[in-house]
């Protein structure tokens, strides 16, 4: 059985579905949401069913519950994706998720899981000049624009040190920009879901710039690739892009979507090794994934 903590949010939820999809038994955590979405069949009884997600509440910060998991489920291996959002106070921020994250590779060393796939991001490349990147890359200082890529930077390294020698294999994922269904409507990480927001409320919302863009992975692309990742017989790297692939610009979706000219393209990432090792390639292309959002968010409450 496959754990995925923060299973319940946009990127977990489509991770755990795309499990199941290949045949995997899951287990998500979720500190407040227990109520799925309609793409996840669910056991909320706390027993695996045949084709379903069990749901198990967990404050990912408390040891104790954490580790009892393992008394319960058998845990062959764990994605670890639950995080915060920092409120004001960086330190809190940082107790909280360093917290979870060592409850996390506590679990992994304890239960000799086979894999501990864990969520960095694009934006530890922040500060390097040459496009598209990719894994072989040195990563620069630099100042970072939010607490959450700095928090994720240091992921890698103390994730990488704290399985060496236990036998538990690291995957650290490099997340593109994602987007789609269980994003927060009014994200500020990614102009679509406001822009759908804002029509559905019947306002016109602003153009977006036709000609700017960069990467971009639609949620559900982005929850198979990782599950491809996990389920993989043999993986020759540690550390994974996880995204398209390529750059997109606002413009690809112009009959879905007002744009006007102006605008920068940002650099994308290199998912070479991710589609050599998987198989991997994005089942969307944009304009088709701001088509699929929009019929979800108009026959979907969450």
């Amino acid at each position: 059985m496959i754990l995925v903590t923060g299973g319940l949010g946009m990127i977990g939820a489509h991770t755990a579905r795309a499990l199941l999809d290949l045949g995997q038994e899951v287990v998500v955590t979720s500190h407040r949401q227990t109520d799925p979405p309609p793409f996840l069949d669910s056991s909320l009884d706390g027993s695996a069913v045949d084709g379903k997600v069990v749901v198990e509440r967990l404050d990912v910060t408390d040891r104790e519950a954490f580790l009892a998991l393992g008394d319960r489920y058998d845990i062959s291996d764990i994605v670890h994706l639950a995080g915060s959002i920092p409120s004001g106070d960086p330190v809190a921020y940082f107790r909280h998720d360093t917290a979870a994250l060592f409850n996390a590779l506590d679990a992994a060393r304890t239960w000799g899981v086979r894999r501990f796939a864990v969520a960095s991001s694009i934006g530890v490349y922040i500060g390097q000049d040459e496009s598209p990147w990719h894994e072989g890359m040195s990563l620069p200082t630099a100042d970072l624009p939010h607490l959450i890529v700095a928090f994720k930077k240091a992921v890698e390294p103390v994730t990488t040190h704290s399985l060496a020698g236990s036998g538990v294999r690291p995957i650290v994922l490099r997340i593109g920009s994602t987007w789609g269904p269980l994003m927060d409507p009014e994200s500020i990480f990614s102009p679509i879901p406001p822009y759908v927001s804002a029509v559905l409320r019947g306002e016109t919302p602003a153009p977006l710039p036709a000609d700017a863009g960069g990467d971009w992975c639609y949620a559900p692309d982005m929850g198979r690739a990782i599950a491809l990742l996990v389920s993989a017989d043999t993986l020759n790297h540690t550390t994974y892009n996880v995204s398209s692939g390529k750059p997109f610009v606002y413009g690809e979706a112009a009959g879905q979507l007002a744009v006007e000219p102006g605008g920068e393209t940002s650099p994308h990432l290199d998912i070479t090794r991710l589609t050599e090792e998987t198989g991997f390639t994005p089942s969307f292309t944009f304009p088709e994934a701001v088509a699929d959002y929009i019929t979800w968010r108009t026959t979907n409450a969450r």
